[in-house]
């Protein structure tokens, strides 16, 4: 345990990597006991564990229903293992180093949060670990990606530069992403880059395997992207809630709309002046979703 309370996994994976969980516990038992359904994050393509401290505390210290929290860095991320060969780099490798971490920390249901990448994960799950998910928050993601932001993901990826200052690598992120997240503050441009970077010998760096944007470099405006609606039907047995950055460039109003259609019960949350993917830790994001956790097991 580390001195703010989070317990640290390292976990050995199939194949022998070993990747790392934050694992925050609830602050006090729930009044239903050990019944409570933990919340794991899932983190988008470049990102960590760290970009869920904010709303991993909020959760787990809630004062109506603390939730055990774990947040997961995905190979070749923060403080996992980077992979060897990058063609494994890829979405059913991940999910099952999911289905492996949970079963190391006797895991067997929970409630799952996917930014991005995540949440395309968590269409995977029901077919690969069935009973797994209870209840999904998809955080600025759908079946139907938009090409035009993935390809805009390609090319800030690609251009991540290195700092010599965690002030340089805040102003960066806010000259990039600024336009798109005006609702943003100082200390939250700040807190990001912490979260994305890490220092090494004085330099502060992408805290990511550069081998992950590769894949995302061959696509073009015509690349066909894979039809998810079947995966995502998959998920309508479930409470789902689906939150949409008011910018994004990623997940449209419009697909919004159709999860809504094919799935009655979605919760929906637009969040005001945020854009691919909106922080869920702030205010008027972690009201409304732990509204939502609060109707779970």
């Amino acid at each position: 345990m580390d001195r703010n309370g989070i317990v640290e996994h390292f976990i050995r994976v199939r194949d022998r990597l070993t990747l790392f969980a934050a694992d925050y516990p609830a602050a006090r038992p729930s009044a239903d006991g050990d019944d409570t359904l933990p919340v794991i994050c899932l983190p988008g393509l470049s990102r960590n564990s760290r970009d869920f401290h904010g709303f991993a505390r909020a959760i787990s210290n809630d004062r109506m229903r603390p939730r055990r929290v774990i947040a997961i860095d995905y190979r070749g991320r923060g403080r996992s293992n980077w992979d060897p060969d990058p063609s494994r780099y890829q979405l059913s490798v991940e999910a099952g180093d999911v289905v492996d971490i949970c079963g190391a920390l006797g895991i067997e249901a929970a409630i799952f949060v996917g930014t991005s990448r995540g949440g395309l994960i968590l269409h995977l799950l029901p077919g690969i670990a069935p009973g797994l998910s209870r209840a999904n928050i998809l955080n600025d993601i759908g079946p139907v990606i938009e090409i035009g932001g993935l390809l805009a993901i390609a090319r800030y990826l690609n251009d991540e530069g290195r700092y010599t200052s965690w002030r340089a690598a805040a102003a960066a992120l806010k000259m990039l992403h600024g336009p798109a997240f005006p609702a943003l503050r100082a200390v939250d441009w700040d807190e990001m880059a912490q979260s994305l970077y890490r220092e090494t010998d004085g330099v502060i760096l992408p805290d990511f395997d550069p081998a992950l944007v590769a894949p995302l470099l061959e696509l073009s405006a015509e690349t066909p992207l894979a039809d998810l609606w079947p995966l995502f039907d998959g998920l309508r047995e479930q409470p789902l809630m689906v939150i949409r950055g008011e910018t994004s460039s990623l997940l449209s109003q419009k697909t919004v709309s159709d999860m809504a259609r094919r799935h009655p019960g979605l919760w929906s949350l637009t969040v005001p002046g945020q854009g691919h993917a909106p922080l869920l830790h702030l205010p008027g994001v972690i009201a409304p979703v732990a509204d939502f956790l609060a109707t779970l097991a």
